[in-house]
């Protein structure tokens, strides 16, 4: 599967002779400025052999180690540091598939990501991780997968396309790019001693691989010490410098992230730059990055230098996005430093605090150069069944999305699902809405929402309100990208703008849609899953910022509107939130009746 990196057992014969001088390597470099993260130094003028897509020699002089058909490159002056490594990310939340989240990191210095297919997992199952799985091991990056281990991410209350079960777990623990298990968001099933979430996580330990944690909750008494004792072994959801404390006195790895959408390294790094706490339990990750992010800001690169910029050392930031990444999964002596057998993944910069990234090597072969994409990122062949996930049942028509008043009611009371900007949970809201002809009516900032259906092809739709999108006019706006179960979601203030855009997206095999007045005013297709597109990022940041004007033409000015309409259906965030089972009280974790009844 991996097809361009041989182990080091396997090539150790020739690294033991292009170190000795007896071979020639494929690749040496000169006049750099090496770092080491294993020691936290710079190495002036310190020179590096390559062979076989491994480093062979380090140290000051390899000249010994070149022959007739040896590339010599010269660092110019430049620093040599280990290529960056993401500890905990999403492809899916790029919308892109593997190899294009690939094409659009490699630039930037990124040559590991460790990933958790999750959204995938919840419409096409075991299926979809193993496409994942195997396009990941094409790309001339390491991309390892960890296999998902929540969906439903809330039982009883939503439905997926499939269920993963603790057997999958087992099976796909011995696949050749799985490194562990995806986050284990189920805090309170661990803690209150799930068999199925404890069974997931026994089968990950039994087969010496790593189990990624999540627990989001303010409470670092006995529940946190509790999920902790189930073997969860890094955290990304800490905020504050508080809970990274919890984490690494407790053993974990604090991981400490910077997306598109989240900002929790600079609440955090305090703990290394101003406690002086030991920085090797300490890792940088993205979580989620949108592909606008990465075509105009960055991946791995954006964070180690918003690091420095919080007040970190270059060279601790540095060891925080390689060996420290490494180490934790297991692979210190695979890649994440410059040093002998490790894999040859190297970036040539020539400032460690502005880190510009000048050359990427990856494996050994060059894979970017100033910004520029130097290597094919191939696509796997998606099958119809990963590219037709739309499945309505029906055409969807304006009738699909009323809600029928209470006999012979003037008004209504009802619950709506208020959205605060710039926070994930949202306020259980209500609202007195007019009836006409027997149906609710939205008013003023209250639109519609429904979710539908679109794993099981039942044609069913649960409507609902919603405020704080500022939407006015006719218009509706729908997408097949849906935290955590993935059906679709439609929000509008016209009944026939939201059937037309509900089926659009039927029609193109997922994404999201914008309407107004009748007319499209931006798609962005996501066919592999109704998640991910198969065409380079710059392409799909150009469609998702114009997602973005369409809304603003439509009212709505909140900061990252989309990511909050996306996770409406999570029904694992407070307080009020919509499944295709109905209207979900997430503060009782139990189903809640949409209309109020009068006393």
């Amino acid at each position: 599967m991996e097809h361009h990196v041989k182990s080091w057992a396997e090539v150790a014969p020739h690294l033991v002779a292009v170190t000795a001088g007896r071979a020639p390597a494929d690749l040496v470099i000169t006049g750099g400025r090496l770092v080491s993260v294993q020691t936290r130094e710079v190495l002036d003028g310190w020179q590096v052999a390559i062979a076989e897509g491994r480093f062979a020699y380090v140290g000051p002089d390899a000249s010994h180690c070149v022959g007739p058909e040896t590339e010599v490159l010269d660092a110019n002056g430049c620093y040599l540091i280990p290529g960056l490594c993401d500890g905990h990310m999403h492809i899916e939340s790029g919308m892109l598939t593997p190899a294009e989240f690939a094409a659009a990191v490699i630039p930037h210095g990124t040559t590991t990501m460790f990933t958790d297919p999750h959204e995938i997992a919840n419409v096409l199952g075991l299926d979809g991780v193993r496409m994942m799985h195997d396009e990941a091991l094409m790309q001339p990056i390491n991309i390892y997968t960890q296999m998902p281990s929540c969906a439903p991410s809330a039982p009883g209350l939503e439905t997926t396309g499939f269920e993963i079960s603790a057997a999958d777990v087992k099976e796909a623990m011995g696949w050749p790019g799985i490194i562990g298990l995806g986050e284990m968001m189920n805090f309170p099933g661990v803690i209150n001693g799930d068999p199925q979430m404890l069974a997931e996580m026994a089968a990950t330990m039994n087969a010496d691989k790593t189990v990624g944690g999540h627990y989001a909750s303010p409470d670092k008494g006995v529940a946190f010490s509790a999920y902790v004792a189930g073997g969860a072994a890094d955290d990304h959801e800490g905020t504050a410098e508080a809970d990274a404390l919890a984490r690494v006195r407790n053993g974990m790895r604090s991981m400490m992230r910077l997306g598109s959408a989240w900002y929790d390294v600079e609440s955090q790094i305090t703990a290394v730059t101003e406690k002086g706490l030991d920085p090797r339990n300490f890792i940088l990750c993205t979580d989620d990055c949108h592909s606008g992010t990465l075509v105009n800001d960055g991946h791995m690169n954006r964070v180690v230098r918003h690091a420095i910029d919080c007040g970190c050392d270059p060279l601790v930031a540095l060891q925080m996005a390689t060996i420290n990444t490494a180490t934790h999964f297991g692979l210190e002596r695979e890649l994440g430093s410059i040093a002998p057998g490790r894999r040859a993944d190297m970036i040539l910069t020539s400032d460690l605090t502005a880190l510009p990234i000048g050359q990427v090597i990856a494996r050994g072969r060059t894979v970017a150069i100033d910004g520029a994409l130097r290597a094919d990122c191939p696509h796997y062949d998606w099958p119809k069944t990963a590219r037709g996930t739309i499945h309505l049942g029906k055409e969807l028509a304006t009738t699909d999305f009323e809600v029928a008043a209470p006999e012979g009611a003037k008004s209504a009371t009802v619950k709506v699902i208020g959205v605060v900007e710039n926070q994930a949970p949202t306020k259980a809201l209500t609202a007195d809405l007019p009836v006409v002809d027997e149906v609710i009516q939205g008013q003023g900032d209250v639109c519609q929402i429904a979710l539908v259906e679109r794993h099981r092809a039942t044609g069913d739709v649960v409507n609902g309100f919603v405020s704080g999108f500022g939407y006015q006019g006719r218009m509706a706006m729908a997408s097949t990208v849906a935290h955590d179960s993935h059906h679709m979601i439609v929000v509008g203030t016209d009944r026939d703008m939201m059937a037309t855009a509900a089926n659009r997206l039927g029609e193109v095999g997922g994404g999201v849609t914008v309407w107004k007045d009748g007319a499209e005013l931006a798609l962005v297709e996501l066919p592999i899953g109704g998640l991910m597109s198969d065409q380079p990022a710059a392409e799909v940041a150009a469609k998702a910022d114009q997602m973005v004007k369409a809304m603003e033409a439509c009212g709505c000015t909140l900061n990252n509107a989309y990511m909050q309409h996306s996770l409406l259906a999570l029904v694992v965030i407070p307080e009020l939130r919509i499944s295709d089972l109905g209207l979900v009280d997430v503060t009782k974790f139990e189903l809640t009746e949409l209309i109020e009844t009068q006393e």
